[in-house]
Order: structure tokens, then C-alpha cells, then sequence
């Protein structure tokens, strides 16, 4: 179970992590005045602690408030149902291609999430690869990723 507390408290910390990111990186191009005026790294500085401080009143303000219970298991699971797929889709287009990925993650889709068939889940992979291909590169010639697989067979 995922308390509502938990998840300000990583949000809090990410954001303010970014902003802690863009203060250092802002302390190396320089934070105050020259003889040309103001330093690059002056504007940056003040949003990074701009940010930095809105993500310390964030956290402080989530634990403030009751701590009720945001996600239990049934709803981590079909959150993780719909995320783990779309994260591993995403991580294969570099290595497969989106042709490839996009079949696969359709097909993936339709057997175990929706328990089609496999003969009609592999039809609908590949027409949806191959709709992909003629509506991108053939329609609008825009040529979209075809990944390592495809470097190497010279696609």
C-alpha cells in the first residue's frame, strides 16, 4: 500500500533534486555580477532555488496532511499491469525498432492482457507494424527508428 505521504515525499525529493542539479551546475557558469553585467549562471541559480524550496514546502505540506492510503495492492497491480508493458516497449525500440516493439508490445497486449487468441493477437501485431510503416514512411515519408536489429541487417 502506497500512502498519499510516500508519494509527496518522492516527488518532493526528485523535484527537489532537480533543483539542487540546476543550482550546482548553475555555480559553475557563474552567479552574480561582471563588467558585462549579470553572470550566466545567475537566473539559472535563482530558479534552481526557486525550486528547490517549493519542493521543501511540498514536503512538509505532505506529511502535514492525514495519511490516507493512495494505492493498495489491487490498484498497484493493474497500474503496474498498464506501466511495465509500456516501459519495456519503450526500451525496445532502440534495440528492435518501432515496427518490431510496436508488434510486440500489441501483441503482448492482446494475449495476456485482453486473452485473445494467439493467431488473431499475431495478425493484429503485424498489421498494426505494418500500418505503422505505410501511414510514416511511405505517406508522410518520415522515417521513424529502426533500431540496432535493423542497423545491422541495413534497413
Amino acid at each position: 500500500m502506497i500512502s498519499r505521504h510516500h508519494l509527496e515525499a518522492a516527488t518532493a525529493v526528485m523535484t527537489g533534486a532537480f533543483g539542487a542539479a540546476v543550482i550546482v551546475s548553475s555555480l559553475d557558469n557563474g552567479i552574480g555580477w561582471s563588467r558585462a553585467g549579470v553572470e550566466a549562471g545567475t537566473f539559472p541559480f535563482m530558479f534552481g532555488l526557486l525550486i528547490l524550496a517549493g519542493s521543501i514546502i511540498n514536503l512538509v505540506q505532505g506529511w502535514i496532511q492525514g495519511p490516507y492510503i493512495l494505492l493498495r495492492r489491487d490498484d498497484l497491480k493493474r497500474l503496474g499491469a498498464l506501466f511495465i508493458p509500456a516501459a519495456v516497449y519503450v526500451g525496445a525500440i532502440p534495440l528492435l525498432g518501432i515496427f518490431l516493439a510496436s508488434a510486440g508490445y500489441v501483441l503482448g497486449a492482446l494475449v495476456w492482457g485482453k486473452r485473445a487468441s494467439p493467431l488473431l493477437a499475431l495478425t493484429v501485431a503485424m498489421c498494426t507494424a505494418l500500418a505503422l510503416y505505410l501511414v510514416f514512411e511511405r505517406i508522410f515519408q518520415i522515417s521513424l527508428p529502426r533500431g540496432l536489429l535493423g542497423d545491422a541487417l541495413g534497413l
